[in-house]
């Protein structure tokens, strides 16, 4: 397929998939056909709202739709394998939300699939285009700080404080690919190695820092504090609790042999010997405004994290790349699309990490 055809897709996920990834599909040029959902009578009634054709309870009379070209999943981490392989048995192209898997090995499968069906795969890792951590990875690439050497990204919040927050059952769920860890520490990682190189190691701790409600029993945890080491040679410490109570605290920060840089929202900042400076933004990594999701999507706690719309931009730009990648049209290097091979690389850092804070010692990443 060459050219500007239109590309029809079906979202597979009724939360962040419609509050998301169907906008986000529609401004890129996709048609959305049909909305799949476990719970067939709220996959219909989204689709109405959104005023897409089908809302549906089966993945396979989806797939079977004339027109169906890509499937974007956007289901809990543990539901990702069978449906990703379903659409790749299918020839569909597939973009998967992250975490990508429950561990390294089931997202290696689904890699493999895919190369070998010779589709285009994508993973969720959006914020790759968001203004801030698009230009700082530039700038770090241009040698703007020298050679990294040291990181700390921290980042607190109380979303998740309250004992009986209203999140979905498997978020809470370790087994099933639930917590703060894959939710978000995914996308720093993924930070991390397009500015500076391959995880070799970690030492971590995960933490449920807030009270839980017995009725409501938690195995995933809401905190999370990691070492790491690059194989460029950057070390680095990542915090971050979604159970923090008070004021947000957030830190985003390269220390490199020739000055530091940070980021503050779309901002970055450099410090070296002439001084403090704030670096421009480049056309090509100016994004729109944040845009939210329809009111009445916003049903639950967890939709509320998604609330004020910061990350259609950047998955638009995602999805644009998505759909110039099937349509064999060029694009950029820079950012480079994040893929199924960066979905298995973050995943062995994410498994890696668990297994730290359960051994309670260092684990090297092959």
């Amino acid at each position: 397929m060459s050219g500007s055809e239109n590309l029809g897709a079906v979202v597979v996920g009724t939360g962040f998939g419609v509050l998301t990834h169907l906008r986000a599909m529609r401004k890129a040029g996709f048609d959305v056909k049909a909305i799949v959902g476990r719970d067939g009578e709220k996959a219909r009634k989204r689709a109405e709202l959104m005023g897409v054709p089908a809302g549906l309870d089966s993945l396979e009379e989806a797939l079977a739709l004339p027109g169906v070209d890509a499937v974007a999943v956007s289901t809990p981490p543990h539901s990702h394998k069978s449906i990703v392989l379903d659409a790749i048995a299918a020839g569909k192209h597939v973009v998967c939300e992250k975490p990508f898997a429950r561990n390294a090995a089931e997202g290696r499968e689904m890699l493999e699939a895919a190369e070998a069906a010779g589709v285009v795969h994508q993973l969720g890792c959006e914020f790759r285009w968001a203004t801030g951590q698009a230009v700082a990875a530039r700038a770090i690439a241009e040698g703007v700080i020298g050679e990294p050497r040291l990181a700390t990204f921290l980042f607190h919040m109380p979303a998740l404080a309250d004992a009986e927050v209203g999140v979905p059952e498997w978020w809470r769920r370790e087994e099933e690919g639930g917590g703060w860890l894959g939710a978000y520490c995914s996308h720093i990682i993924d930070q991390i190695r397009v500015s500076a190189g391959e995880f070799t190691g970690v030492s971590a701790s995960l933490q449920g820092v807030a009270e839980r409600s017995e009725s409501l029993p938690w195995t995933a945890e809401d905190t999370y504090t990691v070492h790491f080491r690059t194989e460029s040679g950057l070390e680095g410490m990542l915090q971050s609790s979604a159970a923090a109570r008070g004021p947000f605290a957030a830190c985003s920060r390269f220390v490199g042999s020739k000055g530091t840089l940070w980021i503050e929202g779309d901002s970055v900042g450099v410090a070296d010997a002439t001084g403090e400076r704030r670096l421009e933004t480049p056309d090509d990594l100016v994004n729109g405004a944040p845009e939210p999701p329809p009111a009445e999507l916003l049903t639950t706690g967890y939709d509320m994290l998604h609330s004020m719309g910061m990350d259609l931009s950047p998955y638009t730009r995602l999805y644009e790349a998505f759909r110039n990648r099937i349509q064999g049209n060029p694009i950029p290097e820079d950012p480079r699309p994040p893929t199924f091979a960066d979905g298995v690389a973050v995943q062995a850092v994410l498994d890696a990490i668990r297994r730290s804070s359960k051994e309670k010692t260092w684990i090297a990443i092959d």
